[in-house]
This record gives C-alpha cells, structure tokens and sequence, in this order.
C-alpha cells in the first residue's frame, strides 16, 4: 500500500466471519480473511469519505458473491502498488480465470511468457493481497493437487467447491 500511510481498515461481516479490506488513497489494497485478523476495523460510526463508502459497498458485494461461488458483477478500484511488477502480472492474469476454471503454477507461468517461472508464480499467489478477488485459489499445483493457498487450505476448499470444482488434496 504505498499510495497511503494510514490505510483505512474497514470491516465486511459474512456468515463465514469478518473479513478486513484495507482502502489506500487508490483503491482497494488488502483483503484478509476472518482468521487473519490483526488489525482492528474501523467501527461502523467512524465516517469514511464518499468515494471508499462505495468502494466498500462494491468490495462487500464482491466478497458475498466469491464466497457464493459466483463472479463479482463489479470490483471497486484495485490498489496493487504493493507488488512486484512481476506480481503485478500474475495477478492480472490470475483475474482472467473465470469461476469455475483453474489453472496450474506452470500453466500461468507459460501464459505470462516464463514457463520456468512456477515457483515465483507460487510466490506471488501467497503475496496476494486481495486473495478472494484476484483468485489465487484457482490456481492448483501440478497434477491437480490443492498446492497452497494464503488463506490456509481450509479456505480453498471451500472457495473451489462453492465455485464447483473438487481437487485432490494430495
């Protein structure tokens, strides 16, 4: 988050917990899950500027739609500065996979033109910072097998069978 010192931290409550989205001066630039709570959110009462009041009504909309298995309609403004520009490609090509589809370590890494790259195609899924909306759950490790995921396996499973899709966890 470099375009803000005090990212404004901002909670989105589900039936799976509270989620925290953090809201730099260019967007959306973190979203934690309800395990990975560190920091304190906002409380509903503290006044936010317009302009993240509806970056949060469309991040909580998206939230509800991921957990449901379905594509977010709209994303409000992603701030992805905090990343490498090699992260910041996995990323964009991670948001090209549609619900319901994946994709291995290798197969991105190709996509991105760096078949040799799976290992740091793997880095920057764990470096994620908007792990539900840029999906890194989709992507699966070679044979099909869950891989890893940031926010812990017991989250993508759920995602990719709310999305459909079974994977072996081996």
């Amino acid at each position: 988050m470099k375009n803000t010192a005090h990212p404004m931290r901002l909670a989105i409550g589900t039936k799976a917990g509270t989620f925290s989205a953090a809201y730099s001066s260019s967007g959306l630039a973190e979203l934690s899950f309800p395990s990975a709570l560190d920091t304190p959110c906002q409380a509903a009462a503290v006044p936010v500027s317009p302009e993240v009041a509806a970056w949060h009504a469309l991040t909580a909309r998206a939230v509800h739609a991921t957990l449901s298995g379905q594509s977010p309609v709209l994303l409000p403004p992603l701030d992805l500065s905090a990343g490498s520009p090699f992260q910041q490609c996995v990323w964009r090509e991670l948001q090209t996979l549609a619900t319901g589809q994946t994709r291995s370590y290798g197969q991105i890494a190709a996509a991105l033109g760096r078949p040799k790259a799976c290992r740091a195609v793997g880095s920057a899924c764990a470096a994620n910072p908007l792990p539900l909306l840029i999906p890194c759950h989709r992507v699966l490790a070679a044979g099909g097998r869950l891989g890893g995921f940031s926010g812990g396996m017991d989250w993508k499973r759920r995602l990719l069978q709310a999305e459909g899709m079974g994977a072996r966890t081996a």
